[in-house]
């Protein structure tokens, strides 16, 4: 790989999107600490987030992070309407990037009629007029970018609002080494060395089939986000499962197909010092087992100190690593076609 080939698939420039990363968090907690908080713990007993793809995904990663510490259950929704228990005393996080995903724009109809506590977050679209014209709580985030690519906007704001209204105690620790780890990682994979560990994980899930298994508390959306980075960017499918629960079914089918397993499955685990203990071991004979059959088993281990670091630490890896597959796999990263013509051909109806 070179920068030739680079320039020559990614038309979009993803590229620059991902060594801007940091920055992007930089701005996304500066745009969190505006934020002039509407309500306060005293009135919430409950909070939803709710979003489709890269905007949910901010929601998913927050609910898994504070799963440990908060007192008020998180629920992450991708629905058109509410969870039965919503009511006056929710706080409805209505996440939608654009501001124009149709079924956030319909479940944020729905949380207005259950008398929800509303915060938006939104670049712009019906999102943030409904705001607007209800006099809603708004973050408004810059516009422009892949959703999938403004996860520092979706997470960061949402993180440092819950705060400002005591749902959870500040994270300002955290996020600063957080920022720092993901300003010197940026410099590592962006070079097209051997140091490069992005670049060396995509050339070895290059014409593989990745299964990516994780602890299921705090890296199970890690997991997810890995799975569905390669398939937006990288444009291949990837697979997974957590722990405890892949134990319990899904190791049952490491066995026909031997020779398809052998050939063209590459088996990911993303660890963590925190795992459980006895995931930790359960990890250990999962992969004894796999090892027979699998093309490949990769181990990662997360970075940081904080649990916050640890996770992004894993998430700007599968960021790079999916984009560095896609220009492996001679794809643009960036476009979505399919998905916008699912879009397209729902609008028709």
């Amino acid at each position: 790989m070179n920068k030739q080939s680079i320039q020559r698939y990614d038309k979009s420039n993803m590229n620059q999107l991902l060594v801007d990363f940091p920055k992007q968090v930089e701005n996304a907690v500066k745009i969190g600490n505006k934020f002039k908080p509407a309500y306060n713990k005293s009135q919430i007993d409950s909070v939803v987030i709710t979003g489709l793809g890269g905007s949910a995904i901010g929601g998913d990663l927050i609910r898994s992070y504070l799963s440990a510490e908060s007192e008020i259950p998180f629920h992450v929704n991708r629905h058109y309407f509410m969870p039965e228990f919503v009511n006056e005393r929710t706080l409805v996080v209505v996440s939608s990037y654009s501001g124009n995903t149709e079924e956030t724009i319909a479940a944020h109809a729905d949380a207005k009629k259950r008398k929800a506590k509303i915060l938006c977050i939104s670049s712009d679209g019906q999102t943030a007029a409904s705001a607007e014209k209800f006099k809603q709580p708004l973050i408004t985030i810059p516009k422009g970018l892949p959703p999938r690519a403004a996860l520092g906007y979706s997470f960061f704001p949402t993180l440092i609002a819950l705060s400002k209204m005591k749902l959870i105690r500040s994270k300002n620790p955290d996020i600063k080494e957080t920022l720092s780890l993901l300003q010197k990682k940026s410099k590592i994979y962006s070079s097209l060395n051997n140091t490069n560990t992005a670049l060396q994980l995509a050339k070895q899930l290059y014409m593989k089939l990745p299964v990516i298994y994780s602890a299921a508390d705090r890296f199970d959306i890690v997991n997810l986000r890995w799975r569905g980075q390669i398939a937006e960017n990288a444009k291949q499918l990837a697979f997974g499962h957590v722990l405890p629960e892949m134990n319990h079914n899904e190791l049952v089918g490491w066995k026909v197909l031997r020779r398809m397993m052998e050939e063209e499955i590459a088996v990911i685990f993303l660890r963590d010092k925190d795992d459980h203990p006895r995931v930790k071991l359960r990890m250990e004979i999962t992969k004894s087992v796999i090892e027979q059959y699998a093309s490949k088993v990769i181990e990662i281990q997360s970075e940081g100190k904080s649990v916050l670091a640890r996770m992004f630490s894993l998430i700007y890896l599968g960021d790079w690593t999916s984009y560095y597959l896609a220009i492996l796999n001679g794809i643009d990263p960036t476009p979505v076609k399919v998905i916008d013509y699912l879009k397209n051909e729902l609008g028709k109806m």
